[in-house]
C-alpha cells in the first residue's frame, strides 16, 4: 500500500518513548469486504457473533470456525461507509478468502480482497479525544469522522487508542492533523499494546488450534450465545453448557530476552495432555528486552513452577491473568 510504503521510509521507532501521542501504520492486517443483498445473512451462518449488532457505531471480535469449532479466522467485523468489512492478518487472506467463498453459492454475496485499497492505522493518546471529541470509550465501538472509521481498542492506561481505517487520502490528513506531536511506533509495539489488553488474533501458525472459549472470546464478546446456528455452533454451545473449559488465555513472560513466537508449545511435567501445557498464541519483545505474549494453557497447570516455553530444557514461563475479569480463572492467584 503506498500510505504504509510511504511511512516505512519515515524509520519508526521500534519501542516508544512516554509520548502522550503514538501512531502506527498497520500493514500487516488484510482486508475483505462483504457485499450484497444477502451479505449479513451470510456472515450470520458462518461467524460466532451475531452480525445484526454491526453498525455504523459498533465493531465487533468474531471467529470463523470449522465444523468442530477451531477457529480458522479471528476478524474485527465493522461497517465502513455502508459495507462490512473483515479484518485479519494479511497472512491469513488468501486460504481464508478461498475457502470462505466456497459456501457463497447461490446468495447474493460478494466477497472482495481490498488491502491494497484502503489503509489502516493505530493510534494511542490524549490526541486522539483532541482531535475527534466524540471518540467514544467503550471497547470496539466504532465513530465515523471525515471519511474515516475509528474503532476503540481495550487500553492498558487511560489514554485511548483506536484503530483507523480510511483511504489513503483521509489518513494523510489525520496523520498531518498529529504533526509533530505523535512519534511513530513499529507494528511491533502496537502487537505488545494488544497483548498487554490480552486482544488475541489467529495466525497460519495457530489456525486451527483453538476454540472460541480458550481465546477468552465469550468475555470480549465476540460469541453469541442466541443467534442461532453458525458453522462450529454445536461444539461453541456444548462447551458452555455442557463441557468442562480446561484452558483458557493468559498473559505470559519469559525473562532474558528468550523469544516467543506464535505457535510455540508450552511444557509442563503435571500436564497429562497429548497437546501439552498450552500454546502461544501472539508475542513480542518489550522495552526491557524480553518477550510478553499471549498463550493458551491449561488451567490446572498455569501456576505450575516448571512452566517452560519448548519442552524440559526451555526457558521458564510465568502467567498471569488477563486484565479483565475470566470466570475460571478468579480464584486463582496472581
Amino acid at each position: 500500500m503506498v500510505w504504509n510504503d510511504n511511512l516505512r521510509q519515515s524509520n519508526p521507532h521500534p519501542q516508544p518513548e512516554r509520548d502522550d501521542c503514538l501512531f502506527c501504520p498497520l500493514s500487516s492486517l488484510g482486508l475483505i469486504r462483504v457485499r450484497g443483498a444477502d451479505a449479513r445473512s451470510f456472515l450470520q451462518g458462518q461467524l460466532s457473533n451475531d452480525i445484526e449488532q454491526v453498525s455504523a457505531s459498533q465493531s465487533q471480535l468474531s471467529a470463523w470456525c470449522t465444523p468442530k469449532g477451531r477457529i480458522l479466522a479471528l476478524f474485527l467485523v465493522f461497517e465502513h461507509r455502508g459495507d462490512i468489512y473483515l479484518q485479519l492478518p494479511l497472512e491469513r487472506m488468501d486460504a481464508v478468502l478461498k475457502r470462505l467463498r466456497m459456501f457463497v453459492m447461490r446468495a447474493d454475496v460478494t466477497l472482495e480482497d481490498v488491502s491494497d485499497s484502503l489503509a489502516v492505522a493505530g493510534a494511542w493518546g490524549e490526541c486522539l479525544s483532541d482531535i475527534f471529541p466524540d471518540l467514544t470509550g467503550e471497547d470496539f465501538a466504532l465513530t465515523e469522522s471525515d471519511g474515516l472509521s475509528l474503532i476503540r481498542f481495550p487500553s492498558e492506561s487511560d489514554a485511548p487508542r483506536a484503530q483507523i481505517i480510511g483511504d489513503v487520502d483521509a489518513l494523510a490528513r489525520f496523520r498531518e492533523q498529529l504533526g509533530e506531536r505523535a512519534s511513530l511506533i513499529s507494528e511491533t509495539f502496537w502487537d505488545l499494546l494488544n497483548i498487554r489488553s490480552a486482544v488475541p488474533t489467529v495466525v497460519n501458525a495457530t489456525a486451527e488450534a483453538f476454540i472460541p472459549q480458550m481465546l477468552n472470546l465469550d468475555v470480549l464478546n465476540g460469541i453469541s450465545f442466541t443467534k442461532g446456528c453458525y458453522t462450529g455452533q454445536e461444539v461453541v454451545a456444548r462447551m458452555k453448557y455442557l463441557g468442562q473449559l480446561k484452558r483458557r488465555m493468559y498473559l505470559a513472560h519469559a525473562q532474558d530476552g528468550n523469544p516467543m513466537t506464535a505457535g510455540d508449545s508450552l511444557w509442563s511435567g503435571q500436564s497429562k495432555s497429548a497437546q501439552g501445557a498450552g500454546k502461544v498464541v501472539m508475542a513480542a519483545p518489550s522495552e526491557n528486552g524480553d518477550y510478553e505474549a499471549l498463550v493458551v494453557a491449561e488451567i490446572a497447570t498455569a501456576n505450575a513452577d516448571d512452566l517452560r516455553l519448548g519442552g524440559e530444557d526451555g526457558p521458564v514461563v510465568r502467567l498471569s491473568p488477563p486484565p479483565y475479569e475470566v470466570p475460571e480463572l478468579k480464584d486463582q492467584p496472581e
